[in-house]
């Protein structure tokens, strides 16, 4: 049975993938009465060097994406991207005071083998901070997939992703696009993954994977019953 009053936190490790892996499902879960709160735990760098008014751009589109699909809180942990690999500690200690501070029971988080090194310190620390010992809040845990970073992985060296839960986003489509154009500087022109176009596509193949018309998929990695 749903609980109406279940907080959800979405662990993006840049502003955009929060859009990209769970817009959908962060518009689900608003509908049926949950708090949803992100969590930003990087600001983004272009060409590898720190521009303060790029980060404050990036952040009105955060803003304004927030605005576009409704969630109630965004945090900032403000750390290095490109640098989340070089330190763990870094970012498990801030994370960890801000998710025993939220206490949610649902965790969206990015997949941990990414084709990126954020992606992957964050989901490394993500598994620390959630252990099963220490976070006993936590009812339910699944690792999502960031258009452009997951796919990319060479299936050669690491796992690829393989989701066994589905949400079905077919309502919510059309705000999870609005959503991701408020990233400007994020959007590509087709055929990118981070096109308009390409992400509907995506949700229309993990959609036809269970039977849906759009879906978002994740892998469920921890989820507990009363």
């Amino acid at each position: 049975m749903h609980n109406p009053t279940n907080k959800v936190l979405v662990i993006a490790p840049h502003l955009d993938d929060e859009i990209l892996g769970c817009g959908g499902v962060i518009a689900y879960h608003l509908s049926i009465g949950d708090r949803v709160n992100v969590c930003f735990v990087a600001d983004r760098v272009y060409n590898h060097i720190y521009d303060k008014d790029a980060v404050e751009t990036q952040r009105r589109h955060a803003l304004d994406a927030q605005k576009a699909i409704g969630y109630q809180s965004a945090h900032y942990l403000c750390l290095h991207d490109e640098r989340l690999d070089t330190c763990a500690q870094d970012i498990i200690v801030p994370l960890e005071e801000y998710v025993y501070k939220f206490r949610p029971e649902i965790v969206y988080s990015p997949y941990q083998y990414d084709n990126n090194q954020d992606h992957q310190a964050v989901a490394k620390a993500v598994q620390v901070v959630l252990r099963p010992l220490a976070a006993v809040f936590v009812k339910r845990w699944l690792m999502y997939e960031t258009p452009s970073s997951t796919e990319q992985a060479p299936n050669i060296i690491s796992p690829m992703f393989r989701p066994n839960t589905y949400c079905d986003i077919e309502r919510y489509l059309e705000t999870k696009l609005n959503a991701w154009k408020c990233y400007k500087n994020e959007n590509r022109c087709y055929p990118h993954p981070r096109s308009s176009r390409a992400i509907q596509a995506l949700t229309m193949k993990r959609g036809m994977e269970a039977g849906l018309a759009n879906a978002e998929a994740f892998m469920l990695v921890r989820e507990k019953y009363a």
